[in-house]
């Protein structure tokens, strides 16, 4: 029998009595609960004071999970430091750009830079690892956890040299920075490497390549802390294999993933929908798109998300109707082979009492009990679809270099979000069901049909070519605007906007346009633009779109040049849904790109490719009953489809395809 797909969440024993904790594992068997992640804030209950440890209730923990057939994703209790070592070393704690500590009482209370911390989470890792490495119940190590996501950027004095280190292996040379950050402007020339800080809290605009490095230095220097933790690790138990929780999503904005990826034994994520988007589970979908673009293609573990309301936005919205079930098994069609939570019994204290849990405070007679064991029985007949890959004709590339650069200050307009722009070509293509690999800046891009390029603004020459190597190989290439305006270093590009694409895309802009709050400018279509114009004039594309009204009146606002066996596009101005839509069908149309099923509007279909077989997911987020065209076996419901699947309001079908 093939094993079904794994199903858990985070579980904390050390919040519970004992006759809780062993009536959890009833309820785990009742859910169909195969893989646990424990002891992630365990720290200060593992070794109470420095030295003397107590681990008779982790050990009684794995051993009654093993008991049960429940594997353990095991961390290294390192994601908060116990208050005894942060009162013995306050020099541990991060520090604000202004200078503000950060100081205990919640968690992440550290600094990754501060090598007497480092050499406490070595010491901890490693009592883990040498007690825990032979453990039966022990199938996967996960390392501290969501690392950077309180505190993706410190300032402390710790931080500053660790970043004079980063710079001088990046640099070589005072003068290469020198050159390389611009330093002739605003007298800001460096005689030393000595002399350089993180870009505190200053009396005006921070150096913009100082603020980029930095960025770029704390993505590295939290990478960095996670290699020094699973080295141990590795040394300790080279046959466990290692992860830790990224924060793949639109909100998560200061950790460079994609150069992550290399040091994951499998990648995991976390992601948690934002209750005041109607459209969340577009976010979803492109979050969970993003997660295997990460992963490189292969398959990964969503490693928490919520069953129902989370306890830390603004207003926290309770799920509805199948929305536990659809939100799992997007991720799931789109490359997830385990659904994980946060957590598995709702705290009764502490700041996340309020977030959902598998098991609520209502207990088992509720509704989110009653999803959760659904979703797990779900899961239990999904086991056909591990191990099979997601295919793209579409790539869609989204860096997080050019999104940190496009968004400093001092900018044609600071309205500028750059996941919105990423978002709004995303969400075009998801209405249309077709599927999309999000790829980094770089990558090899000539199997795709199609690429979009939203707000690259910086790009290196080798990006810059990948790209124009696409457009030659046949792909539609799509470019918009604010994109290839800067190199690594944010200087600009010069002789003319969108300087990396101006050759290929057949353009030249003289000057931008930004236009006010409100503003619109008309198009010759009819459909409207807002946030950017810019003075293009054509030099080799033809007009697609022009303005029709406002300065640029006639000027070009979309265009088209055939390049090679394929086709450069540029948007040199923020359209709107309806004006999007139609240069997405434009490029599908031209490209041969089909959505992977014809299904009615809102409702979301992709498809996995096994050995021999596939699986088409149809994911209904409709108040209607809809039908989607396929032959196959239904594996949720186990019955057989002959020429079209009927899928429920609300509900979801995966179809294994004959």
């Amino acid at each position: 029998m093939t094993r079904g797909l794994d199903y858990g969440a985070d579980y904390n024993p050390e919040q519970w009595p004992l006759d809780v904790r062993l009536e959890d594992v009833g309820l785990m068997r009742e859910a169909g609960v195969t893989i646990l992640s424990v002891g992630i804030f365990s720290w200060a209950m593992l070794e109470p004071r420095e030295g003397e440890h107590d681990f008779g209730w982790l050990d009684d923990t794995l051993d009654r999970l093993h008991g049960a057939g429940i594997r353990v994703a095991l961390a290294t209790a390192t994601a908060s430091p116990p208050p005894w070592l942060t009162r013995k070393h306050p020099e541990i704690l991060p520090e604000l750009a202004d200078g503000t500590v950060l100081h205990p009482g919640g968690r992440q209370a550290y600094s990754v830079s501060s090598p007497v911390f480092r050499d406490y989470a070595l010491r901890m890792t490693r009592t883990m690892a040498e007690r825990y490495g032979e453990h039966p119940a022990l199938a996967l190590w996960h390392v501290d956890n969501e690392l950077g996501c309180h505190v993706p950027h410190d300032y402390s004095d710790d931080a500053a040299a660790a970043f004079r280190r980063w710079l001088e292996r990046r640099y070589g040379t005072v003068a290469a920075l020198n050159t390389a950050w611009g330093t002739a402007f605003w007298s800001q020339r460096y005689g030393s490497f000595d002399e350089v800080l993180p870009p505190r809290t200053a009396p005006t605009y921070a150096n913009p390549t100082q603020q980029l490095d930095f960025a770029r230095y704390s993505s590295d220097e939290l990478l960095v802390h996670y290699r020094a933790l699973r080295d141990v690790l590795r040394e300790v138990t080279p046959h466990v294999p290692t992860t830790t929780n990224l924060m793949l999503s639109t909100g998560t904005k200061w950790m460079d993933y994609f150069s992550w990826a290399g040091d994951l034994d499998v990648v995991a994520n976390d992601h948690y929908l934002r209750a005041h988007d109607p459209e969340g589970h577009v976010e979803l979908a492109f979050s969970a798109d993003l997660t295997r673009g990460v992963a490189g293609g292969d398959p990964w573990i969503l490693m928490e998300h919520s069953t129902s309301a989370v306890n830390w936005q603004p207003r926290n919205r309770a799920k509805g109707e199948g929305e536990m079930l659809r939100n799992s098994l997007t991720h799931v069609a789109r490359g997830a082979d385990a659904v994980m939570f946060f957590q598995w019994r709702q705290s009764a204290a502490g700041a996340e009492k309020f977030h959902s849990a598998m098991v609520p405070h209502a207990g088992r007679d509720t509704n989110v009990w009653r999803r959760t064991v659904e979703l797990g029985a779900a899961l239990g007949a999904l086991g056909p679809v591990r191990g099979s890959r997601v295919r793209a004709d579409v790539a869609l590339v989204f860096d997080y270099p050019a999104w940190w650069g496009a968004e400093l200050d001092s900018h044609p307009t600071q309205a500028l979000r750059y996941t919105d722009e990423v978002l709004a070509w995303y969400r075009a293509l998801w209405r249309r069901n077709v599927t999309v690999d999000l790829v980094p800046a770089g990558a090899d891009l000539t199997g795709y049909r199609v690429v979009v390029i939203p707000t690259l603004y910086c790009v290196t020459d080798h990006a810059a070519a990948a790209v124009a190597r696409a457009a030659e190989a046949g792909a539609s290439v799509l470019v918009t605007f604010f994109s290839g305006i800067v190199d690594e270093h944010d200087h600009v590009r010069l002789g003319g906007y969108p300087g990396a694409f101006r050759d290929l895309l057949g353009v030249r802009t003289e000057e931008f346009f930004p236009l006010l709050d409100g503003e619109r400018r008309t198009l010759d279509d009819g459909t409207s633009s807002q946030l950017w114009t810019e003075k293009t004039h054509l030099a080799g594309a033809e007009a697609v779109r022009t303005y029709a009204d406002g300065p640029l009146a006639g000027w070009p606002a979309v265009t088209r040049r055939a390049v090679g066996d394929g086709v450069a596009w540029y948007a040199a101005t923020r359209l709107d849904e309806t004006g999007t839509a139609r240069v997405v069908d434009a490029l599908l149309t031209e490209a041969g790109v089909a959505p992977a099923a014809e299904a009615p509007d809102g409702v979301e279909v992709v498809r996995r490719h096994g050995e021999g077989t596939s699986f088409l997911f149809v994911v209904n987020h409709t108040g209607a009953d809809v039908t989607v065209a396929t032959h196959g076996r239904e594996l949720i419901r186990a019955t057989d489809v002959d020429g079209e699947v009927r899928v429920p309001a609300h509900g979801v079908a995966v179809v294994q395809e004959s």
